[in-house]
Protein backbone atom coordinates (compact mmCIF):
# COMPACT_ATOMS: atom_id res chain seq x y z
CA UNK A 1 0.00 0.00 0.00
CA UNK A 2 1.28 3.44 -0.88
CA UNK A 3 1.99 6.06 1.75
CA UNK A 4 0.29 8.70 -0.37
CA UNK A 5 -1.93 8.42 -3.42
CA UNK A 6 -2.87 11.51 -5.44
CA UNK A 7 -5.41 11.62 -8.26
CA UNK A 8 -5.87 14.56 -10.60
CA UNK A 9 -8.60 14.85 -13.23
CA UNK A 10 -10.51 17.43 -15.24
CA UNK A 11 -14.05 16.31 -14.45
CA UNK A 12 -15.67 18.39 -17.23
CA UNK A 13 -18.28 19.51 -14.70
CA UNK A 14 -18.55 17.71 -11.35
CA UNK A 15 -22.33 17.35 -11.58
CA UNK A 16 -22.11 15.76 -15.04
CA UNK A 17 -19.24 13.55 -13.89
CA UNK A 18 -21.27 12.39 -10.89
CA UNK A 19 -24.18 11.42 -13.16
CA UNK A 20 -21.83 9.49 -15.46
CA UNK A 21 -20.10 7.53 -12.70
CA UNK A 22 -17.07 9.69 -12.00
CA UNK A 23 -17.56 9.94 -8.25
CA UNK A 24 -17.73 6.13 -7.77
CA UNK A 25 -14.57 5.86 -9.89
CA UNK A 26 -12.76 8.28 -7.60
CA UNK A 27 -13.96 6.42 -4.52
CA UNK A 28 -12.73 3.12 -5.96
CA UNK A 29 -9.30 4.65 -6.68
CA UNK A 30 -8.94 5.14 -2.90
CA UNK A 31 -6.88 8.36 -3.04
CA UNK A 32 -5.62 10.41 -0.16
CA UNK A 33 -5.78 13.60 -2.22
CA UNK A 34 -7.92 14.45 -5.25
CA UNK A 35 -7.30 17.45 -7.48
CA UNK A 36 -10.24 18.49 -9.67
CA UNK A 37 -10.38 20.90 -12.57
CA UNK A 38 -13.36 22.33 -14.46
CA UNK A 39 -15.55 21.78 -11.42
CA UNK A 40 -18.11 24.19 -12.93
CA UNK A 41 -20.12 24.44 -9.73
CA UNK A 42 -20.71 26.51 -6.65
CA UNK A 43 -19.40 25.24 -3.35
CA UNK A 44 -22.88 24.04 -2.44
CA UNK A 45 -23.26 22.19 -5.74
CA UNK A 46 -19.86 20.54 -5.32
CA UNK A 47 -20.78 19.27 -1.88
CA UNK A 48 -24.13 18.01 -3.20
CA UNK A 49 -22.32 16.03 -5.92
CA UNK A 50 -20.18 14.36 -3.25
CA UNK A 51 -22.92 13.91 -0.66
CA UNK A 52 -23.94 10.38 -1.65
CA UNK A 53 -20.42 8.97 -1.49
CA UNK A 54 -17.56 8.50 1.00
CA UNK A 55 -15.96 11.60 -0.55
CA UNK A 56 -18.35 13.65 1.57
CA UNK A 57 -15.92 12.99 4.43
CA UNK A 58 -12.99 14.60 2.59
CA UNK A 59 -11.94 18.16 3.34
CA UNK A 60 -12.71 20.38 0.35
CA UNK A 61 -10.73 23.43 -0.76
CA UNK A 62 -12.51 24.99 -3.72
CA UNK A 63 -11.93 28.06 -5.87
CA UNK A 64 -14.89 29.06 -8.02
CA UNK A 65 -14.59 30.90 -11.31
CA UNK A 66 -16.18 34.36 -11.51
CA UNK A 67 -18.28 33.14 -14.46
CA UNK A 68 -20.76 30.53 -13.27
CA UNK A 69 -20.57 27.18 -15.01
CA UNK A 70 -16.94 27.65 -16.08
CA UNK A 71 -13.52 26.61 -14.79
CA UNK A 72 -13.24 26.08 -11.03
CA UNK A 73 -10.63 23.98 -9.23
CA UNK A 74 -10.61 22.00 -5.98
CA UNK A 75 -8.42 19.87 -3.75
CA UNK A 76 -10.09 17.14 -1.70
CA UNK A 77 -8.04 15.58 1.10
CA UNK A 78 -8.61 12.95 3.76
CA UNK A 79 -6.81 15.10 6.30
CA UNK A 80 -7.54 18.71 7.03
CA UNK A 81 -5.11 21.09 5.31
CA UNK A 82 -2.79 23.17 7.43
CA UNK A 83 -3.47 26.12 5.09
CA UNK A 84 -5.42 26.92 1.92
CA UNK A 85 -4.66 29.66 -0.60
CA UNK A 86 -7.11 30.21 -3.44
CA UNK A 87 -5.18 33.06 -5.04
CA UNK A 88 -1.56 34.06 -5.36
CA UNK A 89 -2.25 37.73 -6.01
CA UNK A 90 -0.28 37.52 -9.23
CA UNK A 91 -1.63 39.33 -12.31
CA UNK A 92 -2.97 36.83 -14.80
CA UNK A 93 -3.85 34.27 -12.12
CA UNK A 94 -5.76 36.12 -9.42
CA UNK A 95 -9.42 35.20 -8.82
CA UNK A 96 -9.96 33.12 -11.96
CA UNK A 97 -10.93 29.81 -10.36
CA UNK A 98 -7.90 28.22 -11.98
CA UNK A 99 -5.43 27.82 -9.09
CA UNK A 100 -5.74 26.64 -5.51
CA UNK A 101 -3.03 25.59 -3.04
CA UNK A 102 -3.31 23.42 0.06
CA UNK A 103 -0.58 22.68 2.59
CA UNK A 104 -0.88 19.11 3.83
CA UNK A 105 0.93 17.00 6.39
CA UNK A 106 1.47 13.59 4.75
CA UNK A 107 3.41 10.38 5.40
CA UNK A 108 6.05 11.59 2.92
CA UNK A 109 6.42 14.96 4.65
CA UNK A 110 4.82 18.40 4.29
CA UNK A 111 3.44 18.81 0.77
CA UNK A 112 1.91 21.85 -0.88
CA UNK A 113 -0.60 20.44 -3.38
CA UNK A 114 -1.88 22.66 -6.18
CA UNK A 115 -4.84 22.05 -8.46
CA UNK A 116 -4.40 24.11 -11.63
CA UNK A 117 -6.42 24.63 -14.79
CA UNK A 118 -4.61 26.49 -17.55
CA UNK A 119 -6.61 28.21 -20.28
CA UNK A 120 -7.21 26.29 -23.49
CA UNK A 121 -6.12 29.28 -25.57
CA UNK A 122 -6.48 29.93 -29.28
CA UNK A 123 -3.52 30.99 -31.39
CA UNK A 124 -3.40 34.66 -32.41
CA UNK A 125 -6.47 35.65 -30.37
CA UNK A 126 -7.10 37.36 -27.01
CA UNK A 127 -7.67 33.87 -25.56
CA UNK A 128 -4.02 33.09 -26.19
CA UNK A 129 -2.99 36.36 -24.58
CA UNK A 130 -4.87 35.28 -21.45
CA UNK A 131 -3.19 31.89 -21.57
CA UNK A 132 0.28 33.40 -21.76
CA UNK A 133 -0.56 35.76 -18.89
CA UNK A 134 -1.54 32.77 -16.78
CA UNK A 135 1.52 30.74 -17.78
CA UNK A 136 3.73 33.71 -16.93
CA UNK A 137 2.13 34.03 -13.51
CA UNK A 138 2.44 30.30 -13.02
CA UNK A 139 6.12 30.48 -13.92
CA UNK A 140 6.66 33.08 -11.20
CA UNK A 141 4.60 31.16 -8.66
CA UNK A 142 6.44 27.89 -9.29
CA UNK A 143 9.73 29.61 -8.56
CA UNK A 144 8.31 31.01 -5.33
CA UNK A 145 6.82 27.69 -4.27
CA UNK A 146 10.07 25.86 -4.82
CA UNK A 147 11.92 28.36 -2.62
CA UNK A 148 9.22 28.23 0.04
CA UNK A 149 9.04 24.45 0.38
CA UNK A 150 12.82 24.20 0.31
CA UNK A 151 13.04 26.53 3.33
CA UNK A 152 10.45 24.41 5.14
CA UNK A 153 12.12 21.14 4.10
CA UNK A 154 8.93 20.14 2.37
CA UNK A 155 7.67 19.34 -1.12
CA UNK A 156 5.35 20.74 -3.75
CA UNK A 157 3.10 18.95 -6.24
CA UNK A 158 1.38 20.74 -9.14
CA UNK A 159 -1.58 18.78 -10.47
CA UNK A 160 -3.93 19.63 -13.26
CA UNK A 161 -5.08 20.14 -16.78
CA UNK A 162 -2.28 22.37 -18.07
CA UNK A 163 -3.54 22.37 -21.68
CA UNK A 164 -0.08 21.99 -23.24
CA UNK A 165 1.41 18.88 -24.82
CA UNK A 166 5.06 19.26 -23.93
CA UNK A 167 6.73 17.11 -26.59
CA UNK A 168 5.89 15.33 -29.84
CA UNK A 169 5.37 12.07 -27.94
CA UNK A 170 2.62 13.80 -25.93
CA UNK A 171 0.24 14.22 -28.86
CA UNK A 172 -0.79 11.62 -31.42
CA UNK A 173 -1.13 13.98 -34.38
CA UNK A 174 1.65 16.41 -33.52
CA UNK A 175 2.40 17.35 -37.12
CA UNK A 176 -1.20 18.36 -37.72
CA UNK A 177 -1.21 20.55 -34.61
CA UNK A 178 1.93 22.59 -35.23
CA UNK A 179 0.98 26.24 -34.83
CA UNK A 180 -2.14 25.47 -32.80
CA UNK A 181 -2.83 26.27 -29.15
CA UNK A 182 -1.67 23.51 -26.88
CA UNK A 183 1.38 22.74 -29.00
CA UNK A 184 2.86 26.17 -29.64
CA UNK A 185 6.60 26.53 -29.24
CA UNK A 186 6.25 29.38 -26.75
CA UNK A 187 3.83 27.39 -24.57
CA UNK A 188 6.11 24.36 -24.59
CA UNK A 189 9.03 26.59 -23.66
CA UNK A 190 7.54 27.19 -20.22
CA UNK A 191 7.58 23.44 -19.60
CA UNK A 192 11.18 23.21 -20.81
CA UNK A 193 12.17 25.79 -18.21
CA UNK A 194 10.24 24.15 -15.39
CA UNK A 195 11.70 20.74 -16.05
CA UNK A 196 15.16 22.28 -16.36
CA UNK A 197 14.66 23.86 -12.92
CA UNK A 198 14.34 20.57 -11.10
CA UNK A 199 10.56 20.18 -11.39
CA UNK A 200 9.81 16.60 -12.47
CA UNK A 201 7.04 15.51 -14.85
CA UNK A 202 5.96 12.36 -13.02
CA UNK A 203 3.77 11.06 -15.84
CA UNK A 204 6.73 10.99 -18.20
CA UNK A 205 9.29 10.11 -15.52
CA UNK A 206 7.35 7.00 -14.49
CA UNK A 207 5.41 6.35 -17.70
CA UNK A 208 8.28 5.75 -20.12
CA UNK A 209 9.40 7.64 -23.20
CA UNK A 210 6.10 7.39 -25.07
CA UNK A 211 4.35 8.01 -27.32
CA UNK A 212 1.61 8.64 -24.78
CA UNK A 213 0.01 7.52 -22.64
CA UNK A 214 -2.54 10.24 -23.41
CA UNK A 215 -4.98 11.85 -20.99
CA UNK A 216 -7.46 13.70 -23.22
CA UNK A 217 -9.47 12.69 -26.27
CA UNK A 218 -12.15 14.66 -28.06
CA UNK A 219 -15.72 13.53 -27.57
CA UNK A 220 -16.13 13.82 -31.33
CA UNK A 221 -15.42 11.23 -34.01
CA UNK A 222 -13.20 8.22 -33.35
CA UNK A 223 -10.51 10.01 -31.35
CA UNK A 224 -10.93 7.83 -28.26
CA UNK A 225 -11.27 4.54 -30.13
CA UNK A 226 -8.18 5.34 -32.21
CA UNK A 227 -6.27 6.67 -29.19
CA UNK A 228 -5.76 9.96 -31.02
CA UNK A 229 -5.16 11.85 -27.81
CA UNK A 230 -3.10 14.48 -26.04
CA UNK A 231 -1.15 14.23 -22.78
CA UNK A 232 -2.11 17.52 -21.17
CA UNK A 233 -2.87 16.44 -17.58
CA UNK A 234 0.11 16.43 -15.25
CA UNK A 235 1.49 15.80 -11.82
CA UNK A 236 4.69 17.85 -11.51
CA UNK A 237 6.77 17.46 -8.35
CA UNK A 238 9.77 19.06 -6.74
CA UNK A 239 12.78 16.78 -6.99
CA UNK A 240 12.66 15.45 -3.42
CA UNK A 241 9.04 14.39 -3.77
CA UNK A 242 9.71 12.92 -7.21
CA UNK A 243 12.21 10.58 -5.58
CA UNK A 244 9.35 9.22 -3.46
CA UNK A 245 7.05 8.61 -6.46
CA UNK A 246 6.74 4.87 -7.06
CA UNK A 247 4.15 4.56 -9.84
CA UNK A 248 1.96 6.57 -12.19
CA UNK A 249 -0.98 5.39 -14.25
CA UNK A 250 -3.69 6.81 -16.45
CA UNK A 251 -7.27 5.84 -15.59
CA UNK A 252 -8.37 5.46 -19.20
CA UNK A 253 -11.92 4.14 -19.54
CA UNK A 254 -12.31 0.66 -20.99
CA UNK A 255 -14.64 1.95 -23.72
CA UNK A 256 -16.12 5.18 -25.08
CA UNK A 257 -19.44 4.38 -23.40
CA UNK A 258 -17.76 4.15 -19.99
CA UNK A 259 -16.13 7.58 -20.14
CA UNK A 260 -17.27 10.06 -17.52
CA UNK A 261 -15.07 12.95 -18.74
CA UNK A 262 -13.16 13.76 -21.90
CA UNK A 263 -10.05 13.57 -19.67
CA UNK A 264 -8.66 10.51 -17.89
CA UNK A 265 -7.41 10.69 -14.30
CA UNK A 266 -3.68 10.63 -13.54
CA UNK A 267 -2.92 8.53 -10.45
CA UNK A 268 0.44 8.72 -8.69
CA UNK A 269 1.59 6.74 -5.67
CA UNK A 270 4.32 7.95 -3.34
CA UNK A 271 6.11 5.48 -1.09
Amino acid sequence: MSSLRVVTVNVNGIRAAERRGGVPWLVEADPDVICLQEVRATGEQLHEALAGSPLREYHVAHSEAPDKGRAGVAVLSRDQPVAVRDTTGLPGMDGLGRWIETDLVTPVGPVTVVSAYVHTGEADTPKQVDKYAFLGAMDERLAGLRRSVSRRKGHALICGDLNVAHREVDIKNWKGNIGKAGFLEEERGYFDRWFDRHWVDLGRHLGGEGPGPYTWWSWRGQAFDNDAGWRIDYQIATSGLAERASSARIGRAASYAERWSDHAPVVVDFA
